[in-house]
């Protein structure tokens, strides 16, 4: 019982810690996630075909993904 009361105020702390690792998991999950790479590189070939990207820079922002996924 005594410990419990001691520990009260640190609990926003681990609080705080607890949802940070959450917000950092999700992070990772949609940083690695097929589907979002996916949309990435469809996204990247749709600005390519509308002329907003030259084919150097389609080729070093497809480069930065893939350097992303092996890292």
């Amino acid at each position: 019982m005594l410990i419990s009361l001691l520990g009260l105020p640190l609990a926003p702390v681990r609080g705080v810690g607890a949802l940070a690792r959450l917000i950092q998991q999700q992070a990772e999950r949609e940083l690695y996630d097929p589907a979002a790479v996916w949309r990435e590189l469809d996204d990247l070939e749709a600005e390519a075909a509308a002329g907003r990207l030259t084919e150097d820079e389609l080729a070093e922002a497809q480069q930065r993904i893939l350097d992303r996924l092996t890292a």
